[in-house]
C-alpha cells in the first residue's frame, strides 16, 4: 500500500483540466476582455479563481499538509501568504504607516497554517478582505501610467506584480493538490 494518491481530474471532456470547460469559471472562452486595464483584471480574477478552485473539496487538515521538507509551503499557507501580500502591495501605495503584518515576521504566514476551521476561515476571509481593499485602493486609478506610493511604481507595474505572484502560487498550489489528494489539471 502507498501513501502515494492516485492522480485523477474531474474533468471529462479534456483528461488534462481541471474541471469541463461549461463547469470552469474562468473566463476561457471567447474574444478576451477590450483595453489594458480590463485584460489585467480579468487575468488576475482567473488566477485568483485557480487558487480558490486549487483549495476546494477539501478538509483544514488537508489544507495544511506540507509540501516536502524542509518547506513549510502548504495550500492554506499560500491563502494566508497571498493575503499578507495584498496588504504589502496596499501599503506601498497608500500614504501614511503601513498597516501591520496579518501573521506576524517573516514565514509566520507559512508556519503558522495549521488545519483547523478556524484558521482557515479566517485565512479565507482575510484573503477576500485584502483583495478588495487592495483592488480598491487601485481603482482610484485609471491611468495605468500613473505613479504612486513612495517607490513611485506604475499602476500598470503594480497589476502585473500581482498576476505575477498569482501565477506563481497557482503553479505551487497545482503541485500541492496533487500530493494531497491525486487531483490533477490546469
Amino acid at each position: 500500500m502507498s501513501d502515494v494518491p492516485e492522480r485523477w481530474t474531474q474533468a471529462s471532456v479534456y483528461p488534462d483540466m481541471w474541471a469541463d470547460p461549461g463547469e470552469d469559471p474562468r473566463d476561457n472562452d471567447g474574444p478576451g476582455p477590450d483595453g489594458e486595464l480590463e485584460t489585467l483584471r480579468s487575468v488576475l480574477r482567473d488566477f485568483r479563481l485557480t487558487l480558490e478552485m486549487k483549495c476546494q473539496g477539501l478538509e483544514p487538515e488537508q489544507l495544511a499538509l506540507r509540501s516536502v521538507p524542509p518547506s513549510t509551503m502548504s495550500l492554506l499557507g499560500l491563502v494566508r501568504h497571498l493575503a499578507e501580500v495584498e496588504r504589502d502591495w496596499r501599503n506601498w501605495i497608500v500614504p501614511g504607516d503601513p498597516q501591520p503584518k496579518l501573521y506576524g515576521v517573516r514565514d509566520a504566514d507559512f508556519d503558522g497554517a495549521a488545519g483547523t476551521r478556524d484558521l482557515v476561515d479566517g485565512a479565507f476571509a482575510d484573503l477576500a478582505r485584502e483583495q478588495a481593499a487592495t483592488d480598491a485602493e487601485l481603482e482610484r486609478y485609471s491611468d495605468l501610467g500613473t505613479r504612486v506610493g513612495e517607490d513611485r511604481n506604475s499602476v500598470r507595474e503594480l497589476w502585473v506584480h500581482r498576476i505575477e505572484e498569482y501565477a506563481r502560487h497557482c503553479g505551487h498550489a497545482d503541485l500541492l493538490r496533487e500530493c494531497v489528494d491525486g487531483r490533477v489539471g490546469q
